[in-house]
């Protein structure tokens, strides 16, 4: 009996030992898979953050991308803008150098038909021969011949393009010949003169030179209205007046002379460009 106690009594110790390593095996791989998930959730947590980086970005490259497009539409419909407004320049320089041939074809017209029988019965120059130079080699002076033949020399420098020399010209002629049926004449090709520099310098970027040479036409072509009001030339000097003043902004005023050329010389050659022009200011 005192065997068998003796037995069981060393049993016990290796009994508890054994449970004690057993527990000691769970705990251990309990705290291996504890490790294991904290793991997995720090790579998921890391997936997570990375997934969200990648949002973002695509969401910053969607952003810029749509921008860009706005900003490239934006850029064609300025340009689109640009290019209709240069066309819309050019069509009405095209009418402006249209309305100016047509003036100078009926004026080289009458270039062949006897003195003041040219179109629209206004003075022409003849078509006799051009004057001589003068002995000192110049351009003969106004007061140097007859009223035709200094007519004729201004009328000359201008179709060369030497306005200022004309203008000069020009004026002698209406000084020295005050009651010559080129009179009127004389005077109109003064403001054309002053007219075509002004173009000219407006197409040179000189914008100051253009506006002064301008303003100084409008006031010769008003001479024409206030010098001589039966004058043949006093349409045409109203016309080009408007087109003067519609160069230098003051609308307004075109039009009124426009309507006044309309209303009085409603027969003249110019009235039915006066109507047309009317027409386009209005728009």
């Amino acid at each position: 009996m005192q065997s068998a106690v003796t037995k069981g009594s060393l049993w016990l110790p290796l009994v508890f030992s054994a449970a004690l390593a057993a527990a000691g095996c769970a705990s251990g791989a309990d705290e291996a898979v504890q490790q294991d998930l904290a793991q997995m959730r720090k790579d998921l947590d890391g997936l997570k953050l990375s997934a969200h980086r990648s949002r973002g970005e695509t969401e910053t490259v969607l952003s810029q991308l749509e921008r860009r497009t706005r900003e490239q539409s934006g850029e064609s419909a300025r340009q689109l803008s640009a290019m209709n407004a240069r066309i819309d320049g050019l069509t009405a320089e095209m009418n402006r150098l249209s309305v100016r041939l047509d003036e100078l074809a009926q004026r080289l017209d009458g270039q062949t038909r006897p003195q003041g029988a040219g179109p629209r019965g206004r003075p022409t120059p003849s078509p006799s021969p051009s004057p001589a130079p003068s002995p000192s080699g110049g351009a003969r002076l106004p007061g140097d011949g007859t009223a035709e033949e200094s007519y004729k020399a201004a009328y000359l420098d201008f179709t060369k393009g030497n306005y200022t020399l004309a203008i000069a010209e020009f004026r002698e002629f209406v000084r020295r010949h005050p009651d010559a049926s080129q009179a009127d004449g004389a005077q109109y090709w003064i403001g054309e003169s002053y007219f075509s520099m002004g173009r000219a310098a407006a197409s040179a970027g000189q914008a100051e030179k253009a506006r002064e040479a301008l303003e100084q036409s409008v006031q010769e072509f008003r001479k024409v209205f206030v010098n001589y009001p039966r004058g043949r030339q006093v349409p045409t000097a109203l016309y080009k007046e408007a087109l003067a003043l519609v160069e230098l902004k003051q609308v307004k005023v075109a039009q009124a002379r426009l309507q006044y050329l309309v209303d009085n010389f409603p027969q003249s050659e110019e009235a039915p460009l006066a109507r047309e022009r009317l027409k386009n200011l209005g728009d």
